[in-house]
């Protein structure tokens, strides 16, 4: 069988780096499809990111996975980006080209919205709860508005920083964008159709959030970005009120698709083997 993509490697770069699910979500693909390749994992910090970046490309890699917290880095360093990356102000995605050029793309938001459309379909006329205000709550306004949101209330600690994600991408989306402190939580919550959270609260090692979610409406949906823990307390509370939950590993797998065409030059498709396969890694 003639191998595609043989020999080529490519990273996944944050810090820290260990939680993360993408090289095994790879290495999967890379098994299935038959392509001669592989995604490392590399802890670099926040001072070391731009030259590691360059270091990368100079030997030979064909781009780099981004995770937290270099998105918004990344996309500073990228040459040319996508339409997503520039509305979002980050990039999750670098590509490494044979003229020297990086390109940058914001695949989030895409992973996102399929995860979502997914779960619920449409969210026309649907008022969302996004909590956070940072590269990750950029691209998921992206997702909620190409899925019809009519209003989204950004919720965050420091409300001057919601009010500054609002006014920057209120001309890009149709549905209104309200900024909020998140201690408001309790007044917003009860019109709530879905709970985004975006934030790092709840991810192995962070504390988890503190909302009291008896505020939410019977028939609310809760989703958490965060994959590791994949039950995180925020799910867990929801559960137990008998509210619809949404995992992160839907938008893990969904966002990782475009990067690995642009890594190994074929299309993977989302299955739920590979949502097996990734399950019992975290559960190990």
């Amino acid at each position: 069988m003639t191998l595609t993509g043989a020999g080529k490697i490519a990273a996944v770069v944050g810090w820290p780096i260990r939680h993360s699910l993408s090289p095994v979500l790879h290495g999967y693909w890379l098994d299935e499809l038959k392509v001669d390749g592989a995604l490392v994992p590399l802890a670099v910090p926040r001072e070391d990111f731009a030259r590691t970046v360059l270091a990368l490309r100079l030997a030979g890699f064909m781009g780099v996975n981004v995770t937290v917290p270099h998105k918004e880095a990344a996309f500073a360093l990228a040459h040319v980006t996508d339409a997503a990356a520039e509305m979002a102000g980050a990039a999750n995605l670098l590509i490494f080209h044979a003229d020297g050029r990086i390109e940058g793309r914001n695949t989030d938001a895409v992973g996102l919205r399929e995860s979502l459309r997914q779960e619920m379909g449409s969210l026309q006329g649907k008022t969302v709860l996004l909590l956070g205000a940072g590269g990750a709550a950029r691209g998921a306004l992206l997702a909620l508005n190409e899925l019809g949101a009519a209003q989204v209330h950004i919720l965050n600690r420091h409300a001057d920083k919601a009010a500054m994600l609002a006014r920057a991408l209120q001309p890009a989306v149709q549905g209104k964008l309200l900024p909020e402190s998140l201690g408001h939580w309790r007044r917003m919550a009860g019109d709530a159709d879905l709970v985004v959270n975006t934030t790092s609260a709840g991810m192995k090692g962070h504390a988890p959030l503190e909302l009291d979610l008896a505020a939410l409406r019977n028939g609310a949906t809760v989703l958490d970005i965060v994959y590791n823990p994949l039950q995180t307390e925020l799910l867990k509370q929801a559960k137990v009120r008998g509210l619809k939950t949404i995992d992160g590993l839907g938008m893990l797998m969904h966002q990782a698709a475009p990067s690995f065409e642009a890594f190994f030059g074929v299309r993977p498709n989302v299955t739920p083997g590979l949502r097996a396969h990734l399950e019992k890694a975290l559960h190990a």
